[in-house]
């Protein structure tokens, strides 16, 4: 075996082709947001977040909190790319869910509270939710929610259920991605046992 063979079956290698498969291929040209993800393993993930936050606007600074309190697949590409992954018709429909809800806050419109409904459709994709309940999702991201984003958007408790929207219909709009990630994760560690 040359080293070519070596590299292509390193365990580095078999988890990048596991997470294309479950994700989908990375851009081969990364985009200025991808280069700041990827950076977090310099740098902290607050910074990182920072640098997302200034690009993508409020869902990038609420994501950079969660990736500054939680690091981990939260600070890395793949939160990037997840979040590109918000359609026109996702924040349609959380707009219109919002605007039909009966618990409505008085004092917030839709984009007052559009960090939060993008926020769970991103965590959707995390593969450490996959098998887990909004509830079980809702206290990690809390951690995240800092004073700031509570001054800006409002409190957890509040915004809470919005979020719990969202990942709901991440989860919907995800098909089994989550699940294939676990899988070939599993895959991946079972080969490497052996």
């Amino acid at each position: 075996m040359d080293n070519r063979d070596k590299m292509t079956d390193s365990t580095d290698a078999r988890i990048e082709r596991a997470k294309d498969s479950a994700l989908g291929k990375h851009d081969n040209n990364p985009s200025h947001i991808d280069e700041a993800s990827e950076a977090v393993g310099g740098i902290s993930g607050v910074l990182a977040g920072a640098a997302i936050g200034s690009i993508a606007g409020p869902v990038g600074t609420v994501i950079g909190g969660v990736a500054g309190a939680m690091g981990g697949w939260w600070s890395g590409r793949a939160v990037t790319e997840a979040a590109s992954t918000l359609t026109k018709n996702d924040d349609e429909y959380y707009r219109r869910h919002y605007e039909s809800s009966p618990n409505r806050l008085a004092d917030r419109s839709y984009e007052d509270v559009r960090p939060a409904y993008h926020l769970g459709h991103v965590a959707a994709h995390n593969p450490d939710y996959a098998n887990k309940s909004w509830s079980d999702v809702s206290s990690d991201l809390q951690r995240g929610w800092s004073a700031d984003h509570a001054r800006k958007y409002g409190e957890w408790p509040a915004m809470s259920s919005y979020a719990g929207e969202g990942f709901t219909r991440g989860r919907s709009m995800l098909g089994s991605a989550p699940n294939k990630t676990v899988k070939a994760g599993k895959r991946l560690g079972n080969k490497a046992a052996n």
